[in-house]
Protein backbone atom coordinates (compact mmCIF):
# COMPACT_ATOMS: atom_id res chain seq x y z
CA UNK A 1 0.00 0.00 0.00
CA UNK A 2 1.04 3.36 -0.59
CA UNK A 3 1.99 5.48 1.89
CA UNK A 4 -0.23 8.47 0.59
CA UNK A 5 -3.67 7.43 0.90
CA UNK A 6 -4.09 9.76 -1.88
CA UNK A 7 -2.28 7.79 -4.46
CA UNK A 8 -4.14 4.65 -3.34
CA UNK A 9 -7.46 5.44 -4.13
CA UNK A 10 -6.80 7.97 -7.27
CA UNK A 11 -5.29 5.00 -8.93
CA UNK A 12 -7.02 4.33 -12.04
CA UNK A 13 -8.93 7.87 -12.09
CA UNK A 14 -8.37 10.48 -14.68
CA UNK A 15 -10.50 13.47 -14.11
CA UNK A 16 -11.73 15.11 -16.68
CA UNK A 17 -12.54 18.67 -15.26
CA UNK A 18 -15.85 18.19 -15.29
CA UNK A 19 -17.14 17.54 -12.13
CA UNK A 20 -20.50 16.20 -13.31
CA UNK A 21 -18.70 13.18 -14.75
CA UNK A 22 -16.00 13.03 -12.32
CA UNK A 23 -17.07 12.83 -9.03
CA UNK A 24 -19.68 10.04 -10.50
CA UNK A 25 -17.05 8.41 -12.07
CA UNK A 26 -14.60 8.21 -8.77
CA UNK A 27 -17.23 6.75 -6.41
CA UNK A 28 -18.08 3.93 -8.79
CA UNK A 29 -14.49 3.30 -9.48
CA UNK A 30 -14.88 2.79 -5.35
CA UNK A 31 -18.16 1.27 -5.47
CA UNK A 32 -19.38 3.89 -3.47
CA UNK A 33 -23.12 4.46 -3.51
CA UNK A 34 -23.10 8.33 -2.91
CA UNK A 35 -23.79 9.08 -6.51
CA UNK A 36 -27.37 10.20 -6.10
CA UNK A 37 -27.01 12.48 -3.33
CA UNK A 38 -24.00 14.16 -4.68
CA UNK A 39 -26.05 14.91 -7.12
CA UNK A 40 -29.03 16.42 -5.33
CA UNK A 41 -26.53 18.15 -2.99
CA UNK A 42 -24.68 19.86 -5.51
CA UNK A 43 -28.55 20.36 -7.30
CA UNK A 44 -29.58 21.99 -4.05
CA UNK A 45 -26.77 24.33 -3.62
CA UNK A 46 -27.33 25.94 -7.29
CA UNK A 47 -30.75 26.69 -5.90
CA UNK A 48 -29.75 28.29 -3.02
CA UNK A 49 -26.63 29.71 -4.12
CA UNK A 50 -29.01 31.58 -6.93
CA UNK A 51 -31.15 32.60 -3.99
CA UNK A 52 -28.79 34.10 -2.19
CA UNK A 53 -26.71 35.72 -4.39
CA UNK A 54 -23.43 33.03 -4.30
CA UNK A 55 -22.05 32.19 -6.94
CA UNK A 56 -23.92 28.79 -8.16
CA UNK A 57 -20.86 27.27 -10.33
CA UNK A 58 -18.80 27.37 -6.94
CA UNK A 59 -21.66 25.97 -4.71
CA UNK A 60 -22.51 23.09 -7.29
CA UNK A 61 -18.88 22.17 -7.18
CA UNK A 62 -19.25 22.22 -3.82
CA UNK A 63 -21.73 19.98 -3.61
CA UNK A 64 -20.40 17.49 -5.71
CA UNK A 65 -17.29 17.05 -3.77
CA UNK A 66 -18.46 17.23 -0.38
CA UNK A 67 -18.56 13.71 -0.16
CA UNK A 68 -16.11 12.42 -2.37
CA UNK A 69 -14.10 10.93 0.99
CA UNK A 70 -17.04 8.36 1.21
CA UNK A 71 -14.67 6.21 -0.78
CA UNK A 72 -12.71 5.45 2.57
CA UNK A 73 -14.79 3.44 5.22
CA UNK A 74 -15.58 5.42 8.49
CA UNK A 75 -13.14 2.89 10.25
CA UNK A 76 -10.16 4.03 8.11
CA UNK A 77 -10.44 7.93 8.25
CA UNK A 78 -8.94 8.46 11.54
CA UNK A 79 -5.54 6.84 9.61
CA UNK A 80 -6.37 8.87 6.28
CA UNK A 81 -6.24 11.68 8.75
CA UNK A 82 -3.23 11.06 10.45
CA UNK A 83 -1.37 9.50 7.21
CA UNK A 84 -2.50 12.96 5.38
CA UNK A 85 -1.10 15.04 8.72
CA UNK A 86 -4.44 16.73 9.27
CA UNK A 87 -5.57 18.05 12.89
CA UNK A 88 -7.98 15.34 14.28
CA UNK A 89 -10.13 16.51 17.12
CA UNK A 90 -11.06 14.63 19.74
CA UNK A 91 -14.36 14.18 19.07
CA UNK A 92 -13.42 12.90 15.86
CA UNK A 93 -10.76 10.57 16.86
CA UNK A 94 -14.14 8.97 18.89
CA UNK A 95 -16.44 9.26 15.77
CA UNK A 96 -14.24 9.55 12.86
CA UNK A 97 -17.94 9.55 10.16
CA UNK A 98 -17.78 13.02 10.67
CA UNK A 99 -13.51 13.53 9.44
CA UNK A 100 -14.90 12.71 5.99
CA UNK A 101 -15.49 16.74 5.87
CA UNK A 102 -11.57 17.36 5.98
CA UNK A 103 -11.24 14.32 3.85
CA UNK A 104 -13.13 15.27 1.53
CA UNK A 105 -11.72 19.04 0.94
CA UNK A 106 -8.32 17.11 0.62
CA UNK A 107 -9.26 15.44 -2.19
CA UNK A 108 -11.05 17.66 -3.96
CA UNK A 109 -7.65 19.69 -3.87
CA UNK A 110 -5.76 16.52 -4.45
CA UNK A 111 -7.47 14.41 -6.93
CA UNK A 112 -9.65 16.36 -8.32
CA UNK A 113 -7.79 20.00 -9.13
CA UNK A 114 -10.00 22.64 -7.25
CA UNK A 115 -7.88 25.34 -5.53
CA UNK A 116 -10.56 27.55 -5.09
CA UNK A 117 -9.98 28.20 -1.28
CA UNK A 118 -14.08 29.36 -0.87
CA UNK A 119 -14.92 25.87 -2.26
CA UNK A 120 -12.26 23.71 -0.41
CA UNK A 121 -13.57 25.49 2.84
CA UNK A 122 -16.90 24.83 2.62
CA UNK A 123 -16.70 21.09 1.95
CA UNK A 124 -14.17 21.28 5.08
CA UNK A 125 -17.10 22.37 6.67
CA UNK A 126 -20.30 21.03 5.55
CA UNK A 127 -21.49 18.59 8.65
CA UNK A 128 -20.85 20.65 11.43
CA UNK A 129 -20.46 24.08 9.84
CA UNK A 130 -18.32 26.43 11.62
CA UNK A 131 -17.75 30.05 13.60
CA UNK A 132 -17.20 32.81 11.22
CA UNK A 133 -18.86 30.82 7.89
CA UNK A 134 -18.80 32.60 4.59
CA UNK A 135 -22.49 32.64 2.74
CA UNK A 136 -20.81 29.55 0.71
CA UNK A 137 -20.07 27.46 3.65
CA UNK A 138 -23.94 27.98 4.37
CA UNK A 139 -24.97 27.14 1.09
CA UNK A 140 -23.33 23.79 1.46
CA UNK A 141 -24.35 23.01 4.69
CA UNK A 142 -28.01 23.70 4.58
CA UNK A 143 -28.12 21.90 1.04
CA UNK A 144 -26.61 19.09 2.28
CA UNK A 145 -29.09 18.42 5.16
CA UNK A 146 -32.41 19.10 2.96
CA UNK A 147 -31.02 16.68 -0.04
CA UNK A 148 -29.95 14.35 2.78
CA UNK A 149 -29.05 10.78 1.72
CA UNK A 150 -31.45 8.57 3.83
CA UNK A 151 -35.22 7.35 3.53
CA UNK A 152 -38.17 9.93 3.65
CA UNK A 153 -38.29 13.41 4.81
CA UNK A 154 -35.90 15.15 7.20
CA UNK A 155 -37.62 15.67 10.71
CA UNK A 156 -36.27 19.10 10.70
CA UNK A 157 -37.00 19.57 6.63
CA UNK A 158 -40.26 22.38 7.42
CA UNK A 159 -38.63 24.27 10.25
CA UNK A 160 -35.31 24.73 7.65
CA UNK A 161 -37.32 25.88 4.58
CA UNK A 162 -39.43 27.79 6.58
CA UNK A 163 -36.35 29.52 8.00
CA UNK A 164 -35.15 30.12 4.16
CA UNK A 165 -38.29 33.15 4.04
CA UNK A 166 -36.20 34.49 6.50
CA UNK A 167 -32.48 34.24 5.47
CA UNK A 168 -29.66 31.82 4.85
CA UNK A 169 -28.35 32.30 8.13
CA UNK A 170 -31.93 31.38 9.80
CA UNK A 171 -31.98 28.20 7.80
CA UNK A 172 -28.64 27.06 8.72
CA UNK A 173 -29.59 28.00 12.37
CA UNK A 174 -32.82 26.42 12.18
CA UNK A 175 -31.02 22.61 11.69
CA UNK A 176 -28.41 23.59 14.04
CA UNK A 177 -30.50 24.24 17.12
CA UNK A 178 -32.67 21.04 15.88
CA UNK A 179 -29.47 19.61 16.38
CA UNK A 180 -28.45 21.27 19.46
CA UNK A 181 -32.04 19.99 20.71
CA UNK A 182 -31.07 16.87 20.19
CA UNK A 183 -27.39 16.85 20.93
CA UNK A 184 -27.97 13.56 23.84
CA UNK A 185 -28.67 11.57 20.88
CA UNK A 186 -25.54 12.57 18.54
CA UNK A 187 -22.40 10.42 19.13
CA UNK A 188 -20.29 13.50 19.60
CA UNK A 189 -20.99 17.12 20.01
CA UNK A 190 -18.44 18.45 17.61
CA UNK A 191 -17.09 21.95 18.52
CA UNK A 192 -17.50 23.69 15.13
CA UNK A 193 -20.92 22.90 15.45
CA UNK A 194 -21.21 24.18 18.70
CA UNK A 195 -19.40 27.54 18.11
CA UNK A 196 -21.53 27.99 14.56
CA UNK A 197 -24.77 27.60 16.94
CA UNK A 198 -24.08 30.10 19.43
CA UNK A 199 -22.47 32.42 16.73
CA UNK A 200 -25.78 31.91 14.57
CA UNK A 201 -28.01 32.54 17.88
CA UNK A 202 -26.73 35.65 18.15
CA UNK A 203 -26.75 36.84 14.70
CA UNK A 204 -30.11 35.62 14.14
CA UNK A 205 -31.85 37.10 17.08
CA UNK A 206 -33.71 39.22 15.95
CA UNK A 207 -35.12 37.62 12.63
CA UNK A 208 -38.21 36.49 14.49
CA UNK A 209 -40.04 33.30 14.08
Amino acid sequence: MDDDPILTVTRGFAPSGDLRRDVPAFLALHGCDKQGHSAAVAAEARRLAERFGVDPDRAEAAGWLHDVSAVWPSAERGRVAHALGLPVLPEEESFPLVLHQKLSAVLARRAFGVSDVGILEAVGCHTTLRCGATPLDKVLFVADKLAWDQAGAPPYADAVRAALDRSLDAAAFAFLDWQWQHRDLLAVVHPWMRQAHDELARLTAGQGA
